[in-house]
């Protein structure tokens, strides 16, 4: 029997501007949008017949910071009256360096956000501009100081392997996102995702993917560096002082149900997935219409929700019990996958300890590598 969720994600589509690698749901410079979003998204989440109280509530985008200070406390009003913070909530909302402003960031704090994710992405200014940010690295530093007046928490997202970017230049990323003493910091290599103008300009020549082997040094001077500033490396791509892990994410690794309302928001509900339609201006249109927003649906069979339970659980650094997989699941790890694991423990990519298996360091380079054969039946 699947349990109530307990936690929930809100889908915020506005951007000042769309990023060349981007490939997220998102409208960039429609504030005309703000006023009929707020209407549907208080439509959608009424759909929930009572209020659901959640232990972790998570406002992404887009960018929710991007809203006017007004429409801004409105949306934290509207998701609170149907997503009621628990005591000890973990509450993210994620923003941007550039437009953050202490107006917002009080506001925040006012409605029980106790957590900013920042997407500072870089501290180099040649490297902001060939990511086609629109943030100064001085803003980085300015919007942690604001956080840290209010919120208990503060995470930065960091890309590496930018077209033309030395290992030196991570390093020096690194380096300065540590002195601004973050909470939690998330790595990840930039990906050139079919649909971004990044892949359009990459096939034409006028983007260069950086070599595999310089991309692997970088992911390994994100961990050395963050493991040897008392980081914890809990995640392929995500690193916590004690105590600060992003519970909210880890809802999702640990394969548990979650709510999700907004345009291309995706929910896992009593065994079912479902996602919103991409499109902003299609979610609106039906969600006012009274028609359900839902644009995929896909209801898993016991061993594929047990398969997807393990690839979860692989990205994790501690890995995989046996125990507690098999009294999740109703699955013996070894009958689901037993021969792959073995394989991928030949090779030196997953360690299995009797009790565990786990990513070793080597597995953690090229982990995307090994989900499709966990997943394949």
């Amino acid at each position: 029997m699947d349990s109530e969720p307990r936690s929930a994600y809100v889908h915020v589509p506005f951007c000042a501007h769309r990023c060349g690698y981007c490939n997220f749901t998102l409208v960039a410079r429609r504030p005309d949008l703000v006023g009929r979003y707020l209407l549907a998204l208080e439509r959608e989440l009424s759909w929930l017949a009572s209020p659901r109280p959640v232990e972790t509530l998570f406002i992404g985008g887009g960018t929710p910071t991007y809203l006017m200070p007004h429409d801004l406390a409105k949306l934290l009003t509207i998701v609170l009256a149907w997503l009621p913070a628990v005591e000890g909530c973990e509450f993210t909302v994620e923003a941007n360096p550039g437009g953050l402003d202490a107006e917002r960031v009080a506001i925040l704090a006012e409605h029980g956000v106790t957590r900013l994710s920042l997407g500072a992405q870089s501290f180099n200014e040649q490297k902001l501009k060939t990511l086609e940010r629109d943030h100064a690295p001085a803003d980085i530093a300015a919007a942690v100081t604001l956080a840290r007046r209010h919120l208990k928490s503060v995470s930065l997202d960091l890309i590496f392997a930018a077209p033309g970017e030395k290992l030196d230049d991570w390093r020096r990323d690194l380096r300065q996102a540590l002195s601004l003493a973050p909470d939690h910091l998330s790595t990840y290599g930039l990906t050139y995702e079919r649909g971004t103008t990044f892949w359009t300009r990459r096939r034409r020549g006028e983007l260069s993917q950086l070599d595999e082997e310089l991309e692997r040094e970088m992911y390994a001077a994100a961990i050395d560096t963050l493991s040897a500033a008392d980081f914890e490396h809990y995640e392929v791509s995500n690193f916590a002082r004690a105590g600060h892990r992003c519970r909210h994410n880890e809802i999702y690794w640990a394969g548990l149900p979650y709510y999700a309302a907004g345009p291309g928001a995706a929910r896992y509900v009593a065994g079912c997935r479902e996602m919103n339609h991409r499109s902003t201006s299609t979610w609106l249109a039906r969600v006012m219409a009274g028609q359900s927003p839902v644009d995929q649906r896909e209801r898993l069979s016991a061993e594929d929700r047990a398969r997807e339970m393990l690839v979860f659980g692989l990205r994790r650094l501690a890995g995989v019990s046996r125990e507690r997989f098999a009294r999740a699941t109703g699955y013996e790890l070894d009958d689901l996958a037993g021969h792959a694991i073995s394989r991928h423990v030949a090779h030196g990519l997953l360690e299995d300890s009797g009790g565990r298996v786990r990513l070793t360091r080597e597995g953690l380079f090229v982990s995307d590598a090994i989900w499709p054969d966990l997943l394949r039946v």
